[in-house]
């Protein structure tokens, strides 16, 4: 095993199989994760062997508590230190009017997209704890910052997820651990092509046509998610924590100039609009 060691999930594809490479290539050791082994083989494959790392592959179904609890001990076992945690994985969860969603589906989101995350950033506490760089890093997606109707469980899912990076910020910083949520942008995926698939009257017309120019003209820059996530593992960006960062949107190249001001604001992070922030007195005492 090299020096660090990042674990990251949905790795078998889309934004996860691109972070594992980009990770791998920056010198860490992997701890995969995706449903299967066998889904992971073309991620594994395309890594340069040459660079000295080691890769663990686990299998895991984030829908099921007892298979997180499992990966948990698992990677316990493999990994007497971790550095970084990506929780990357995700489902776009039913799409279309609340009344019409299936409520086994809308618990299953918030299992995938929220509470194993939750459970594995748990389990793995022991392990990331005062280790260097150590940094949790947390997908956030679109609705986590405004409404977005027909995808009430996804947006849900991640809205919890951001407070809960925040929150999670503020306990472990006396271990050292930063933990941050990344908005990756629209992204040409497999789960954005689930909204063309549900159709415009499913999805809404505004969240079709996104997805259809998306995949007609390119979306975000898987790139760019990769050098931000990098970026907030690096010791530049120890002072950073319990912030969601855009990847397309901020100049966080520049945030390291600017620590004590971010340390003490809320500025990135989710938070109440008030009447006396746009300076109205009558919604206020």
């Amino acid at each position: 095993m090299t020096g660090k060691y990042a674990v990251i999930t949905g790795a078998s594809r889309g934004l996860g199989q691109h972070l594992a490479y980009r990770f791998w290539d920056a010198g860490y050791s992997l701890g995969l994760i995706s449903r299967s082994i066998q889904s992971m083989h073309e991620t594994t494959s395309r890594l340069d062997t040459s660079k000295g790392g080691n890769c663990d592959l686990f299998a895991c179904d984030l829908c099921h508590p007892g298979s997180v609890r499992e990966l948990v001990a698992e990677i316990s076992a493999k990994a007497a230190q971790i550095n970084v945690i990506v929780n990357n994985a995700a489902i776009q969860g039913p799409i279309g009017p609340l009344e019409q969603n299936d409520v086994g589906d809308w618990e299953r989101t918030i299992r995938v997209n929220l509470l194993s995350p939750v459970e594995i950033c748990r389990g793995l506490l022991p392990r990331i704890a005062n280790a260097p760089d150590a940094s949790i890093l947390n997908l956030s997606g679109g609705g986590a910052t405004g409404p977005r109707a027909n995808f009430t469980a996804y947006a849900s899912a991640k809205a919890a997820l951001v407070r809960f990076s925040e929150t999670l910020a503020e306990e472990v910083r006396r271990e050292g651990v930063t933990v941050n949520c990344i908005a990756p942008g629209v992204m040409k995926t497999a789960m954005l092509a689930e909204v063309l698939k549900g159709g415009a009257q499913s999805s809404g017309g505004r969240e079709f046509a996104i997805a259809a120019k998306v995949f007609d003209e390119g979306g975000a820059s898987m790139d760019r998610v990769a050098d931000l996530a990098l970026f907030l593992s690096s010791q530049a960006a120890r002072g950073i924590t319990g912030k969601l960062v855009s990847a397309v949107w901020d100049h966080w190249e520049c945030w390291p100039n600017h620590i004590p001001e971010l340390a003490a604001s809320d500025l990135y992070t989710l938070r109440r609009i008030a009447g006396r922030d746009r300076g109205l007195s009558w919604g206020d005492r």
